[in-house]
């Protein structure tokens, strides 16, 4: 699923070929991905107009054009992508913006998430909800005044994006194995010494990840091995635990990551 490091390779990816472009034509070719307006409606507030500087929040990517922001969110598969205006189009293109010199193509095979129209930040927040700070903006004092009243477990608080956006499924697990620390802990239960090893691991994961565009599958990474059928623990070689938390799939080391008692 595209997370914070995804979005900000596509952010990257409209910058640097579609800014400055103006639209000539918009083709929809699933017209549900386009969540809140016609076909007929996007074109006529698109075309002629150019791509100003796109700006990621969280896992939402905020493309500026004439008066309106699109907003791009990418569910479990989507991904932007620019082609050349002869290029074969892929079966799963859902929305295509034509520009001089090439095309930006929004493409989804699973038709999770889609693409909004807003007018204004109030239309904007209507759509994504309210979005806690960025992770890759955060400091350390906000992280932990963000953790400080906060309850239930610390993957779920992780993954909460009212608290901090862009951080996924991926992220989540990486950090906490980094910073050797339970899914299923108990947000009230960590000290300051632990807070301060989350926010360390959530730091260099991030840093390390948003150059790539993805969570890299690095050697050394929890991502490297999680997916194996008898992953084992990079760091100490232990078989790793699989189950679910907060609804979504995970995997930690029964040895680096002591059970809550």
């Amino acid at each position: 699923m595209p997370e914070l490091p995804d979005v900000d390779g596509f952010r990257r990816v409209l910058a640097e070929h579609a800014a400055g472009r103006e639209v000539r034509a918009t083709v929809v070719h699933d017209r549900e991905m386009l969540r809140n307006r016609s076909p007929q409606g996007l074109g006529r507030a698109l075309r002629g107009r150019p791509f100003r500087e796109p700006e990621r929040r969280g896992k939402w990517l905020f493309a500026p054009i004439g008066d309106v922001v699109l907003l791009m969110h990418f569910g479990m598969t989507g991904l932007l992508a620019w082609e050349r205006s002869d290029a074969e189009p892929h079966r799963h293109d859902r929305i295509v913006f034509r520009c001089r010199g090439g095309e930006l193509r929004y493409r989804n095979m699973r038709r999770f998430g889609g693409i909004w129209v807003a007018r204004d930040e109030e239309e904007a927040a209507a759509v994504t909800g309210r979005l806690g700070p960025d992770a890759a903006g955060l400091n350390r004092k906000a992280f932990q005044e963000l953790l400080e009243h906060r309850r239930g477990g610390i993957k779920a608080a992780l993954m909460d994006q009212r608290l901090i956006a862009g951080l996924g499924n991926l992220l989540v697990d990486e950090i906490l194995w980094t910073a050797r620390v339970h899914p299923e802990r108990q947000v009230g239960s960590l000290d300051r010494k632990r807070r301060d090893a989350l926010f360390d691991a959530l730091r260099s994961t991030l840093r390390r990840s948003i150059p790539t565009g993805r969570v890299p599958p690095r050697r050394g990474w929890l991502t490297g091995v999680r997916d194996q059928r008898d992953a084992r623990c990079p760091r100490c070689n232990t078989g790793l635990r699989r189950t679910t938390v907060a609804g979504r799939p995970t995997r930690w080391c029964p040895r680096c990551q002591r059970a809550p008692r």
